[in-house]
């Protein structure tokens, strides 16, 4: 089984950004970790600050991965272009938050690709990637 994570714009700080609401842990570490505890599925990640590159991996894996995890940070609230992306492709999509974004500011109570995924998990921290990994597995 594929499974491809993507990141958006601000989560390559991961570990150093704002550690109160995203932990300590950089993603990388994290990545490390899910990669042992997951040695039957293969998990590729790309994580980028720019909407077009975002676009352009969700084309180009899309067609050819089982699954997509995304957090798609601030673009989740923001880009119609993204949730029309996923909206084309095959892979199964997941949509995951690090932290409970309905706790936080009102303008990311809104999502734009909420309504085009498989299911959304959040609030659990880099646990998140765990459980979207574990729905998309068990699916």
């Amino acid at each position: 089984m594929k499974i491809l994570i993507i990141n958006g714009p601000n989560l390559n700080l991961l570990g150093v950004r704002e550690p109160d609401i995203y932990g300590n842990q950089s993603f990388d570490s994290y990545l490390e970790t899910l990669k042992k505890k997951y040695p039957d599925v293969e998990i590729s990640y790309f994580q980028s600050n720019g909407e077009g590159a975002l676009v352009d991996c969700i084309h180009e894996f899309g067609f050819s991965v089982d699954g997509i995890i995304i957090n798609a940070a601030a673009y989740t609230h923001t880009s119609v272009a993204i949730a029309d992306a996923l909206s084309a492709i095959t892979a199964t999509v997941v949509e995951v938050h690090i932290s409970n974004v309905f706790k936080r500011e009102d303008f990311r109570h809104h999502s734009f690709i909420s309504p085009v995924v498989q299911g959304v998990i959040g609030g659990f921290g880099l646990k998140s990637y765990e459980l979207a990994l574990n729905a998309i597995v068990k699916q």
